[in-house]
């Protein structure tokens, strides 16, 4: 394989894992700001449009560019060992390191979490509930409300941690990952570029996505 220059742009990260990190983004803050003001209809979409994104994005990690996908990022004990041996100058592939990608499945799988949680709890006086809620019985849907909370400060825990490791790369490596995500692309680094697939493979994450939102939601 040839040799990667340094001062190249590398293409590490294909549209569709640009676009769902942001709309996360998005969404997370969204649900947040939604339930500080009691706006609990706009609550509910944020929380539907997060389980269309979660479940495009778990298809994708399977059917999507390289570094996209969870074979690609996620190694056991000796993969992570291995890696923190490397030397800095070693070529690496796109995408998310050993442990980069670890954090990225631990925070799928707690938005995951988060959502379908959502889907069964019920407010105090039963009035604003989630879509499947009727599945369980009340004083179930109000424990599950609380785990609700509980799991979403778990996950501004994790986002706190994901700016701190950013900001890290930023003032310490001077390594701007930020950029990498808007533009795709990432310079001074000594990567192998992202293997990209056929565009026709978006649409039946679309279209899964969509069928399982319109399941829960019917």
């Amino acid at each position: 394989m040839n040799e990667i220059s340094n001062d190249t742009a590398i293409r590490v990260w294909d549209w569709p894992v640009r676009l769902t990190h942001w709309l996360f983004v998005f969404c997370i803050t969204l649900s947040w700001w939604t339930a500080e003001k009691n706006m609990m209809d706009w609550h509910l979409y944020s929380g539907y449009a997060l389980l269309g994104l979660l479940v495009f994005r778990i298809y994708w990690g399977f059917a999507g560019s390289s570094s996209a996908r969870f074979s690609h990022f996620l190694r056991g004990p000796s993969g992570i060992i291995a890696y923190m041996r490397e030397s800095r100058e070693a070529h690496r592939d796109a995408g998310h390191n050993p442990l980069g990608g670890w954090s990225v499945a631990v925070m799928l799988a707690l938005m995951l979490t988060q959502v379908a949680i959502g889907l069964f709890v019920s407010d105090v006086d039963g009035i604003e509930s989630g879509p499947l809620s009727h599945l369980v019985s009340f004083a179930t849907s109000r424990t599950l409300s609380d785990i609700h909370e509980v799991v979403f400060n778990v996950i501004l825990t994790f986002v706190g941690l994901h700016i701190a490791a950013i900001l890290f790369y930023l003032l310490v490596k001077k390594d701007n990952l930020i950029v990498a995500m808007l533009t795709g692309h990432r310079r001074n680094v000594r990567v192998r570029p992202m293997q990209p697939v056929p565009a026709w493979r978006i649409l039946p994450g679309i279209a899964l996505a969509s069928g399982v939102v319109w399941w829960v939601v019917n």
